[in-house]
Formats: structure tokens, C-alpha cells, sequence
């Protein structure tokens, strides 16, 4: 197993994280299907975890969006993926810990995402709570939605 002190967390192209978010969430597609709308938006900023090699071994991306049924502007935390042999690791851990220090250097703001229910218990841990019924997507299964205030 990969040591878990063995990696940093910076912002980075999304660009950067394709290959991961590729390999993991769309079952080892071309790099190029993980792009997401609004990856290149200027107030998109990304999260890469790389380690000792500079490895992308997980990642995550925050997009200036309201929560769907709140008022208020928000931050949606899209994409947060970890390499299979780093889970455990603490990598996720570290790069949801980044996204939320960047929303709070910017004032108190709402922090959401869709999740899946693996996905889900990261998020409890960072404070987050469900909002609302799970639901089936038809791109990624079962998803609840989680929010936390800053």
C-alpha cells in the first residue's frame, strides 16, 4: 500500500486530472471524455493529489453553482476521485480539505455535491450533511445530495 504521507495537494489544470477521473469514473475511457462543462471557467479551480512521482492520485473540482432548491450562491465540489490503490490513504481527506479552505478564504458560503453513497461517508466525515432522498442518475447510479456551511 502507498504510504499515505507520500503525496501533496495543489490547485492544478483540470486538464491534469482527465487521465484519473477517466480511468475511475468512466471505466478507463479516453482522458477526454471526463472533461465536464465549466472545467475551463475562470472561477473553476481544481485539486490535484500527486505523489512522490507526480502522479495524479486523486483530485477534485469546485464550480460557482447554487444548490438546486437554496437560495444563495454556492459552491459545487464535482469530480472528487482517488487513484483504487491510494483509497484509505487519506487522499480524498486531504483534497476535500483544500476545496473547503479555498471557499473559506473567500467568506461563508454553502459547499455541495452529488454523491454516491461510497462517495457519501467521505463527506459526512468533512461535516456534510444529506439533503433530500437518494436518487438513481443515469450516468453514475445511486447519488444523495451533501451540503455544508462555511
Amino acid at each position: 500500500m502507498a504510504s499515505p504521507t507520500a503525496f501533496t495537494v495543489t490547485q492544478a489544470p483540470a486538464a491534469d486530472t482527465y487521465p484519473l477521473r477517466a480511468a475511475v469514473l468512466h471505466s478507463g475511457a479516453s482522458p477526454e471524455v471526463a472533461k465536464v462543462a465549466g472545467d475551463d471557467h475562470p472561477e473553476v479551480v481544481t485539486f490535484a493529489a500527486r505523489d512522490a512521482d507526480g502522479t495524479v492520485i486523486g483530485c477534485a473540482g469546485l464550480f460557482p453553482e447554487p444548490c438546486p432548491g437554496l437560495p444563495g450562491p454556492g459552491w459545487r465540489v464535482r469530480r472528487v476521485v482517488t487513484a483504487e490503490e491510494w483509497r484509505g490513504c487519506g487522499v480524498g481527506a486531504a483534497v476535500l480539505g483544500a476545496v473547503l479552505v479555498h471557499v473559506a478564504g473567500r467568506g461563508p458560503g454553502l459547499v455541495w455535491c452529488n454523491a454516491t453513497p461510497s462517495g457519501a461517508r467521505l463527506f459526512v466525515r468533512a461535516g456534510f450533511r444529506q439533503l433530500g432522498e437518494p436518487w438513481t442518475d443515469p450516468d453514475f447510479g445511486a447519488n444523495v445530495r451533501m451540503l455544508r456551511h462555511l
